[in-house]
């Protein structure tokens, strides 16, 4: 199957995984919404996306987004929820506050991973169902961690991803009836801007290109029995193999376990 002919929205798609999956979705031939707080800069090969300025924590910013996509694209066939503010401020006036034990976190945090987060794409997943619902058709991607089953930084962090899987499972039992899935994806090292800024102290060894989630989107996105997955966490590496697709530079990343993490 090809992506030619489908609209696809990636939200949070200003920089980071969001824009990998943006472009790499654009590659596989799909039309493309990206939205995020301040609009990706466009090169050559970006003339399948279009960006749309748009503040998650904002109701009504998301609702004229959501608007113009269906007048535009006319439908909806898959969604990838990636917006997150979580990882914002982690250090506060010199102090590195994000691995700090819950009664020592500012209460902040905990916010704005709910509500540009677990709120923001159970919004988002709200006004893109009815499209997909309406033609038995269409893919609800999740970005999640392993920080849903398992303490990694701090309590906020772990809650919140917690309940982006149980968001994923909970939707998916009620859309699996109208032919639409809904999964939870798990990337490994991501070699986003921010991950890179910090190379030099990294092992990029089994790391992962924002576009290798792309693929991964793309892969699911173009399986015509994608509904086997749906209620599920998939880890993007493992994909990978199930599909057979590599990332850009042609490697096959190893995809992590609980045990690893």
């Amino acid at each position: 199957m090809s992506l030619d002919r489908t609209v696809a929205v990636v939200t949070g798609a200003t920089k980071g995984i969001g824009r990998g999956v943006a472009r790499e979705l654009a590659r596989h031939g799909a039309r493309v919404f990206a939205t995020g707080r301040s609009a990706p800069g466009h090169e050559p090969d970006d003339e399948q996306i279009t960006s749309i300025r748009c503040d998650h924590r904002v109701d009504g910013q998301v609702n004229d987004a959501f608007t113009r996509i269906l007048r535009e694209g006319s439908a909806i066939d898959i969604l990838v929820n990636n917006v997150w503010a979580g990882y914002e401020r982690m250090v506060e006036d010199g102090d590195f506050t994000w691995t700090k034990p819950f009664w020592e976190q500012p209460l902040w945090r905990w916010d704005a991973m709910f509500a540009a987060g677990v709120r923001a794409s159970y919004l988002a997943s709200q006004l893109a169902a009815p499209s997909m619902i309406a033609r038995r058709r269409g893919l609800i991607v999740n970005i999640s961690t392993w920080a849903a089953q398992k303490h990694i930084a701090n309590v906020a962090y772990g809650v919140s991803k917690a309940a982006t899987d149980k968001m994923t499972a909970d939707m998916a039992t009620e859309l699996k009836p109208h032919g639409v899935a809904a999964v939870s994806l798990y990337p490994g090292l991501v070699r986003t801007e921010k991950v890179m800024e910090a190379a030099q102290w990294l092992d990029l060894s089994n790391s992962e290109s924002p576009e290798f989630i792309g693929r991964a989107v793309a892969a699911l996105a173009e399986d015509p029995d994608v509904l086997r997955h749906t209620g599920k966490v998939l880890v993007a590496a493992s994909l990978g193999i199930e599909y057979g697709f590599t990332d850009i530079d042609g490697k096959t990343p190893r995809p992590l376990t609980l045990a690893d993490v």
